[in-house]
């Protein structure tokens, strides 16, 4: 009977092992499809809320069937044919030989081993574990260099617009690589001869390649991450559902404006949901979060949303002009400020092309972002056209590189590129286009905009990043740090840090 059981438990844990390993080995195949190697914390922070309409809609669905019950389908099967198979030889009065067993064994042990350690290995490898574990061992904590925000004087404040751009990588610029410059329509309608201004060589921090910590970068001068230590302070709530609180003890450009009397507002066209931008944004000073669900109330027809994402870029701006108006109206009558901030669709992966895009290059990638950017430039041009410049500051920039994921056509060109930057423009109403230091990342981002709003900010420092306006680094700050220093200290896990700004504590000091 003792045999008979652990007989039965073995076969159990190998079936057991065969599913995992194959679970591990699709999702590892699944991700770097869609979106290449990915980060233990972006995939923990999208899992707690993800979102099947407006979220990634058939990605997410391809994940559930593909990971939860493909893998289950196989072990099945390979159960029921195990057992069928025995069955057969016992009902035969089959006897195998001990060499021939013996080859099975062996043989269907390293099939099995195969699968485990090559999922395993494939996954881990997908989403950075060994940096993970890196990270976990750092002596560094961003605690030490952290500089809490402090704004000196807000006389000069004026309204402000901040548009992302999805995946607006500026090497997709370069003609030289690509059929035509994809941000060609917005170069034209933020021309530096107009007084616009822009940050050569800006980079993408460590981390920061997804659109919710390309936005907590920009917005809050930290590197998204502490995952763990948000799980663990009850701010992120069960698999998929509802999250709480996001960085509820951090201070973010939201949090300032609304201290200093601005009304924001944020535009998207998908589902606000997904990721919990919606919590975020809601937490940190913006009042109004429009996405998806307001453009079906407002009557769009399905024409212009893709299933998988949701409104097309070309509606969004129609929209952003209409709540521009809106806001530069109500701004004149009572003297509040507007904070605007919107996030492009159209060009993220994966591929989309809507009816109004006009496809002209044997790379659609490429046409579906000039088709973008288009839209966008025709924003500007409103802006133009009403006078809204004359008292309005702009900041335009790509919310993370274009991911290298095994799925994307401009992959080829881009994976030989040794330094891929990020698109930006600025506009600050009555400047001449003062030269901006170059080579920043996306946590020196927080201030510029702070100072692209009018307000003076302490030391010109706020989180990890130094403003793009202050020509000289504070030898302390983590920017002066030497490159490869810098670099550890943004991977390290800062455990005591995070777990602070996930558990709402206002205590990063």
């Amino acid at each position: 009977m003792t045999r008979r059981v652990g007989v039965v438990m073995g076969r159990i844990l190998v079936l057991v092992l065969i599913w995992a390993g194959l679970a591990l080995l699709i999702a590892a195949v699944g991700i770097r499809f869609y979106w290449g190697e990915i980060s233990v914390g972006q995939m923990l922070l999208n899992l707690v809320s993800v979102e099947t309409d407006g979220g990634g809609g058939v990605i997410v669905w391809m994940g559930i069937l593909g990971i939860g019950i493909v893998p289950l389908l196989i072990t099945v099967g390979i159960a029921l044919w195990q057992y069928l198979r025995r069955r057969k030889r016992r009902r035969n009065g089959v006897i195998i030989p001990r060499r021939s067993q013996w080859i099975m064994h062996t043989v269907s042990t390293a099939l099995v081993a195969a699968v485990v350690v090559g999922g395993a290995t494939s996954f881990a490898t997908t989403v950075s574990m060994w940096d993970y574990i890196k990270a976990a061992n750092s002596s560094y904590d961003l605690g030490d260099y952290y500089v809490e925000p402090t704004v000196t004087g807000d006389e000069h404040k004026r309204n402000l617009v901040l548009i992302y751009l999805e995946s607006g990588e500026g090497t997709l610029a370069d003609d030289q690589l690509f059929e035509k410059d994809a941000f060609a329509p917005l170069k034209e309608a933020t021309d530096a001869s107009d007084g616009w201004q822009s940050v050569e060589d800006f980079q993408q921090t460590k981390g920061g390649d997804w659109t919710m910590a390309g936005l907590v970068s920009t917005q809050c001068g930290i590197p998204l991450k502490g995952t763990g230590s948000a799980l663990g302070s009850g701010a992120l709530n069960s698999l998929g559902g509802e999250v709480g609180t996001y960085l509820g003890g951090s201070i973010c450009l939201g949090d300032i404006l609304d201290e200093h009397g601005y009304k924001s507002v944020f535009l998207g066209g998908a589902n606000a949901s997904f990721a919990a931008k919606n919590v975020f944004l809601s937490g940190h000073g913006y009042s109004e979060v429009k996405d998806l669900s307001d453009w079906r109330a407002a009557g769009e027809p399905e024409a212009n949303f893709r299933s998988d994402w949701g409104l097309s870029d070309e509606r969004l701006m129609a929209h952003a002009k209409d709540e521009i108006d809106a806001l530069h109206a109500e701004a004149e009558e009572t003297g509040q400020p507007f904070n605007l901030t919107m996030l492009t669709l159209d060009t993220h992966a994966p591929l989309h092309i809507y009816d109004y895009c006009n496809v002209d290059t044997e790379n659609e990638t490429i046409s579906v972002f000039a088709c973008s950017m288009t839209q966008v430039a025709g924003f500007v041009d409103h802006m133009k056209e009403k006078g809204y410049l004359d008292d309005t500051a702009v900041v335009i920039m790509g919310d993370h590189l274009k991911q290298l994921s095994a799925g994307d056509p401009t992959n080829e060109h881009l994976e030989g590129i040794d330094n891929r930057t990020i698109f930006n423009r600025i506009w600050i109403p009555g400047e001449d286009g003062s030269k901006l230091r170059p080579g920043l990342d996306q946590l020196s981002m927080y201030p510029t905009i702070l100072e692209a709003a009018g307000l003076t900010v302490k030391d010109r420092a706020a989180g990890l990043g130094v403003s793009a306006f202050a020509s000289v680094l504070p030898p302390d700050s983590a920017q002066a740090m030497e490159p490869d220093l810098y670099t550890e200290l943004i991977d390290s896990s800062s455990p005591e840090f995070y777990s602070e700004a996930w558990a709402g504590e206002n205590a990063l000091q």
